[in-house]
């Protein structure tokens, strides 16, 4: 019989309910079958850590006396840019963001040493950080420059806003060329010389919940060790992809708008990172409480990494890829065995996102909820859904007249 997440939580509250992690549920339905597993299982946790570039933070750090006017400024923290295009004392610190210097290590060129990512981890670890403005100066904001140490708790708001988060499956990278290449999947060998992949597959929140059937938005979640929210679709967000008869998407599918205080978030789950030739990001911990409302949403969380497929793909070659580019496709058991098949060749493979971590982040949450911290929400809309006919455009370039 159908469940709701009003029901599930009456559960929560009094300490009943039955959550399993989507790595234990799998054997839990191998030993009950789908419908008993339904009828006993209450809630299913998951959770995936890895760099996700499209992320960052928005900052509100009061008013000094004189006023100065960040807006149409230049505000640096630790030296790294933000954005400043918003209003007086507000601002958008994206995790990518680099030096205005020549980032580079003279020792290692290539090696990008610290961005917005490292600065928001700092912050998140209650380190101080330098804060350097310049301003233009008006009647109502005379002060133009700035140079003073803040800290989070000394912050009035301090929000992480993340357009692009959570991949609902992605590419396995590899290099056909014969010169090594530098990479956001990392140092890809030549000829073949290595293979990366960026997802935690059977424990991945979006590949537990295929069709969106109860992730949207104003969906509650574990975000960098705190309380988060889905509040709309990511960028790029492009469930029209190929699917298998499990409705898991082969190809880079679904993602995930999230926000949450950032305040309440912690270092070990917001970890700043360096790609030698590529640039800095921030590494994510996200875990979703996926509520068993019947039969169909457990089956999907019992899926299993040997049935969930991901494509390779070539990056010497012009990217983005079309269909026709796909070198093959492989499993994510296959993946995290060490090695993979390709040409007669075998390769060792290497991910990005961390599996122990993700572990991790499930079994957190599973707790969170069985000691009743963490209650579910109901969402407010649905995500975009593969039959919403919605679907990723590469840009069409047009030139300047």
């Amino acid at each position: 019989m159908p469940k709701t997440i009003q029901e599930i939580n009456e559960k929560i509250k009094k300490g009943e309910a039955v959550v399993l992690t989507a790595e234990e549920i799998i054997d839990f339905v191998a030993e009950e079958g789908v419908k008993k597993a339904a009828q006993k299982v209450d809630v299913v946790t998951t959770g995936t850590f890895g760099p996700m570039c499209s992320s960052g933070a928005f900052f509100n750090v009061g008013h000094t006396r004189p006023r100065i006017k960040l807006g149409g400024g230049k505000v640096h923290l630790n030296d790294v840019p933000a954005y400043a295009g918003l209003a007086a004392a507000d601002f958008y610190l994206g995790a990518t963001a680099l030096p205005e210097e020549d980032p580079r290590n003279s020792v290692f060129p290539g090696r990008f040493e610290y961005g917005g990512g490292n600065v928001i981890e700092d912050l998140v670890a209650g380190k101080d950080v330098r804060l350097s403005v310049q301003a233009y100066g008006t009647d109502c904001y005379p002060k133009k420059r700035l140079e003073t140490w803040v800290s989070l708790k000394e912050m009035n708001e301090a929000v992480l806003f993340n357009p692009r988060n959570a991949y609902q499956n992605y590419n396995v990278a590899v290099n056909i060329s014969d010169k090594v290449i530098y990479t956001y999947m990392g140092m890809l060998l030549p000829n073949l010389g290595n293979a990366t992949y960026s997802s935690a597959g059977q424990l991945s929140p979006l590949l537990n919940d295929p069709e969106y059937r109860t992730i949207g938005i104003g969906t509650r979640i574990f975000l960098g060790g705190g309380v988060g929210y889905v509040v709309w679709n990511g960028t790029q967000h492009n469930p029209t992809v190929l699917r298998g008869e499990n409705h898991v998407p082969y190809r880079p599918a679904g993602t995930l708008t999230v926000l949450g205080d950032l305040k309440g978030m912690n270092s070990h789950w917001l970890r700043g990172a360096s790609f030698i030739g590529y640039g800095c990001t921030l590494a994510v911990g996200i875990g979703i409480p996926i509520p068993i409302l019947d039969e169909e949403v457990l089956r999907a969380t019992s899926v299993k990494d040997s049935e969930i497929v991901a494509p390779v793909v070539d990056y010497s070659q012009a990217y983005p890829q079309r269909e026709s580019d796909i070198l093959s496709e492989v499993t994510y058991a296959q993946l995290r065995s060490g090695t993979i098949e390709l040409r007669g060749k075998k390769i060792p493979t290497g991910g990005f996102s961390s599996y122990f971590k993700a572990r991790e982040i499930a079994l957190l949450l599973k707790s969170w909820i069985k000691e009743s911290k963490f209650i579910l929400t109901e969402s407010v809309a649905t995500l975009p859904d593969s039959k919403s006919g919605v679907n990723l455009k590469p840009l069409q370039e047009r030139p300047l007249q």
